[in-house]
């Protein structure tokens, strides 16, 4: 792999830890801001919402950029948003500053899935994406948790102040290590970039994206309370069985990306798949000690194998023309699901069955999104027979 692909994954890191930090620091920002558990929630849900709003928003203002240069102003705009929530004065200034720093996410992933895909064969895309994404997983084997450790001891502003510092340099290793001769390309117009995605199929995926990761943050945007006020745990612990779902991630990241190279449409299928059952599956575990860390860990492989199958499917159907507008539109569909799962998890505690109903409600959100993968590839089935009579007719 091109020694580019690892800048992109120093540029993801950073990222994810602002998408991820938020849920291992809840209880101590309803604490200090004097706000519920759901409301803190809500800071999950409207970073998601902004990387939906951004992604395709600033993927089409940038899009006569060189691609180097956007990465570099994305991860500029991420440092200032940081710094905001590290000095935010109260709930509705923080709020703000989160949907500040959302809004590079979405177009960093999806100018970032191009790049990566265009340094390596095709018969390796899969797995670029997955190295790039690599940084995502990392941020929550190693952010996610030290974040939480962070707030527990120094404050939950600390942890904000440290990804600033991230953000510096990962913008320093994006300029020193992404070559400027990548940057040689001739946009398409807009409209081009339009009809790419305007496919049904495209739109059927950027669906089946979005109920997939609602399912899994529908659970993982309200872990910390889910472990210390069912499971058990002391806050202290909360950080080390964070790893478990970072190293998990970690595994189910590489996973997907090899799975997808190989045997694509199987990949998608059988991810969703999987990810709804370890959800289902951990309803059983939230009050046992022994079992809760395991099913956490099981949930970052179900939850990251499905990631690079996922955008795989939508570059593949935007085809050409479409495809950097649609790998941002897809980022922003994860981050619909994000903000989609989070609401209703935070609705489901406020209004509904309570926390320990959450890994069923993800379960079934997920099997929805596995329902629109199977309706997709059946129409891609009934598409093919067509030209498959032709040909048949034509030799004979």
């Amino acid at each position: 792999m091109p020694l580019a692909l690892y800048a992109l994954t120093a540029g993801s890191f950073g990222i994810g830890c602002a998408e991820f930090v938020i849920m291992g620091l809840l209880l101590q920002v309803a604490g200090d801001l004097h706000v519920s558990i759901a409301a803190a929630g809500m800071l999950v849900s409207i970073y998601a919402f902004g990387v939906f709003v951004g992604a395709p928003v600033l993927t089409v203002a940038t899009r006569r950029m060189p691609r180097k240069a956007v990465l570099i102003a994305l991860m500029a705009i991420y440092t200032i948003g940081n710094l905001l929530c590290a000095v935010a004065p109260n709930y509705e200034i923080l709020m703000v500053a989160r949907v500040i720093t959302s809004l590079t996410h979405g177009t960093f992933f999806g100018v970032g899935a191009v790049v990566a895909t265009g340094l390596v064969a095709e018969d390796r895309k899969a797995s670029a994406i997955s190295v790039m994404f690599a940084g995502l997983t990392l941020a929550t084997l190693l952010g996610m948790p030290a974040g939480a450790w962070l707030g527990l001891h120094f404050g939950w502003r600390a942890t904000f102040w440290a990804m600033s510092a991230i953000g510096l340099v990962a913008m320093a290793v994006i300029a020193t290590l992404v070559p400027r001769s990548r940057d040689a390309h001739v946009p398409a117009t807009l409209s081009e970039e339009l009809r790419g995605i305007a496919r049904p199929q495209v739109w059927l995926g950027l669906a089946m994206t979005m109920l997939g990761f609602a399912g899994l943050f529908v659970v993982i945007a309200y872990i910390q309370p889910l472990l210390v006020r069912l499971g058990g745990f002391s806050e202290s612990a909360v950080s080390p069985i964070l790893l478990l779902f970072g190293g998990g991630m970690i595994v189910g990241n590489i996973v997907g990306g090899r799975l997808a190279d190989r045997w694509p449409t199987p990949a998608l299928v059988g991810t969703l798949l999987a990810l709804a059952t370890v959800l289902g599956a951990m309803s059983f575990a939230l009050h046992s000690t022994v079992a809760m860390p395991v099913f956490v860990g099981l949930l970052g492989v179900a939850a990251f194998a499905t990631v690079s199958p996922l955008q795989l499917r939508v570059l593949r159907k935007a085809e050409g023309a479409g495809q950097n507008l649609a790998s941002s539109f897809n980022i922003a569909f994860f981050n619909l699901g994000n903000a989609f799962g989070a609401w209703l998890g935070g609705v489901a505690i406020d209004h509904g069955p309570g926390l320990a109903a959450l890994p069923w409600i993800a379960a079934v959100v997920t099997l929805f999104g596995l329902g629109i993968a199977l309706v997709a590839l059946r129409l891609d089935a009934r598409s093919a027979t067509p030209a498959t009579t032709v040909v048949a007719t034509a030799c004979h």
